[in-house]
This record gives C-alpha cells, structure tokens and sequence, in this order.
C-alpha cells in the first residue's frame, strides 16, 4: 500500500521499492524544538521494523525511522554524460581491475578473491563482480578464511553511485560490522584533450616498461620491491613515466582505456605542472597506441588530485570503498 502523508508531500515509495533509487525527505525536532527537514537521495537498501536504510552515492548508509518520513518517491539514475566517453560500470570495473592484477587469485561464484603479499589494497580484496552462488554469510565466511591463511586482513571492494552498483551489498557488510575503511571516485574523461595539453616538461619525461628503483622509491608504498615490480608491470601495454627528480606516473593501455595510477609528485616540487606534465605524456603515448578514454581513481580524502583532475577534465562515474572484515 502506497502511504499519503497529505498536503503537498507524499510518500510514493513502498517496502517492494527495496534496490531502487529513491530521495525521501524526513522532519526531526531541532534543539529549539522547531521542525528540520533532512533529504537524502541513494539506493533503499533495506525497510524492516519501521526503520529504512538508504545506502548513499558515497557508501554511508543512513538508517530512518519510517515514523518520521514526510515524503519519498523513486528517482531516476543520474543522467548519461553528454560529454566524454560513456561506460556501465561492469565494463569498468573489468577494466580497472586488469590493470592492477594480483600475484594470485580464486573465483568464488562470480566473485574473484585477489592476494598480493598486502601490497595495496587494490590488489588484496574480493572483488564481487555478481553472485558468489552461496548465501552471503557463507560467502564472507569464505572470504575471511582465505585471507587468514594468508596472513591478510580481509577486504571486499564494492561500488556505489552509478546503475547496476552494489549499494545492498555495502549495506549488508556495515550490517556485518564491516568497515568502511576507504573511499575512491572512479573518474573517467576523453583522452585526446590530456594529450593536447601544452605542457613544456611532457618532453623531458622518460617512458619505460618497468619502473626503476627512483621510480619505486617515489612512489613510497614499495615494502617488497619484488612483489610491487610483479604487480605493477602486470595488465594490458604498461607504461611508467619518470620526470628525473620530480614525478612519476603509470598507466595501462586496455582497448579504448588507458588508466593512470601511481601519479606521485615531489612534496618540494608540487604546484608546478609536473603531474600534468606526466599525465600529458603518458596519453600522447596512449593515442598512440589506438586508446581513446581515460581513467583513473583518487581518494576522496585527496582534494589536492582531485582539484587536478577536475581541471583536465575528469567527472566521477562512480565510487567504490574496501570494506574491511571485523577483528
């Protein structure tokens, strides 16, 4: 049954709307006791004993008491980019994961559980990409028990923010009392305009096969340089870009993809155009290479990048987060 709050607010949304997009907006008592209205748009992840869970584009989870919905309807997914390449979000998440490939890997049903001796997270978590074709209890059992014996903690990576995502499932890990310990915008962009950029210092950048060790040493997340060169030079056509004594860069060439990663910068040489210059050389060498797109992921902790990234064009397509096992 559809419930009518009356008046000009409406509540159109129903326990079988569960999985859909919806905003809804909800009255609370400021401390002066006047009235406050709090909207919130996102996936409704669940509706059980009056409370509503709606899983947000960011991956938070906000729980409401159904008692104090005042209006709700569904809302469309956010609209197509009219600009730049347009991508769902399996096919991107395929990609993404190619290039940043683990020294080993298990299928779990559709899922496929990733292990790299710790060396990023990217590369040790599960990576949910459907069904794992048992019930999701068991499978995080499964999971949990995989990266024990190897000595890991356990992560499983899931997305929000854009049609065919896993808003439920995140919801069900916090459920848990799985972490949300990390949160990154999966950015996507036309490549030729990176490319065009008349960046002086592109032509003193040094493009290689594999990354040396200045181009190790500066990306400072290197414990085991075995394992990080075995990670690192693994996926499509791999590139490293070295600006001698400045920045470095990676990207890998997938089709119509070149993904950038690993755009580290001098902190004494930061704000002079070396991550463009980087970037810029990296996707003259992708157009290449027949590459049309780009991608590439930044924190959301990281406003510095992304204040870069939005310069050169780069709009979020969606966000994915590591949710980490409890202890």
């Amino acid at each position: 049954m559809e419930i009518t709050a009356g008046g000009l607010l409406e509540i159109r949304i129903t326990h079988a709307d569960v999985g859909k997009r919806v905003s809804v907006r909800r009255v609370e008592a400021d401390p002066s006791g006047r009235p406050s209205f709090t909207d919130t748009v996102g996936v409704l992840t669940s509706w059980t004993e009056g409370v509503l869970t709606i899983t947000r584009k960011d991956g938070l989870s906000v729980h409401i008491a159904e008692s104090t919905l005042v209006a709700g309807k569904i809302v469309p997914p956010a609209p197509a980019r009219r600009k730049g390449p347009t991508a769902s979000f399996e096919e991107l998440a395929r990609v993404t994961a190619r290039a940043w490939q683990p020294l080993e890997s298990e299928p779990l049903g559709e899922w496929t559980l990733r292990a790299a001796a710790g060396f990023t997270r990217r590369a040790n978590s599960a990576l949910p990409l459907g069904d794992p074709g048992i019930p999701l209890d068991e499978a995080l059992a499964r999971v949990t028990s995989w990266y024990a014996r190897r000595r890991l903690p356990a992560y499983v990576q899931a997305a929000t923010g854009a049609l065919g995502t896993q808003e439920r499932l995140c919801a069900e890990l916090e459920r848990r009392g799985w972490a949300n310990e990390v949160s990154a915008e999966v950015r996507i962009a036309a490549l030729a305009p990176i490319g065009d950029v008349a960046a002086a210092a592109a032509s003193e950048v040094r493009l290689t096969r594999a990354p040396d060790e200045e181009w190790l040493g500066r990306y400072g997340r290197v414990k085991d340089a075995e394992v990080a060169r075995k990670v690192l030079v693994a996926g499509g056509s791999v590139w490293f870009a070295t600006l001698p004594g400045r920045a470095i860069g990676r990207m890998v060439v997938d089709g119509r993809w070149a993904g950038f990663a690993a755009v580290e910068v001098d902190p004494g040489e930061r704000r002079r155009g070396h991550a463009t210059a980087v970037m810029t050389a990296l996707a003259r060498r992708a157009l290449e290479e027949g590459a049309s797109a780009a991608w590439l992921q930044v924190e959301t902790d990281n406003p510095g990048a992304r204040a870069l990234y939005d310069g050169m064009g780069f709009a979020t397509h969606h966000a994915y987060h590591h949710f980490r096992a409890a202890v």
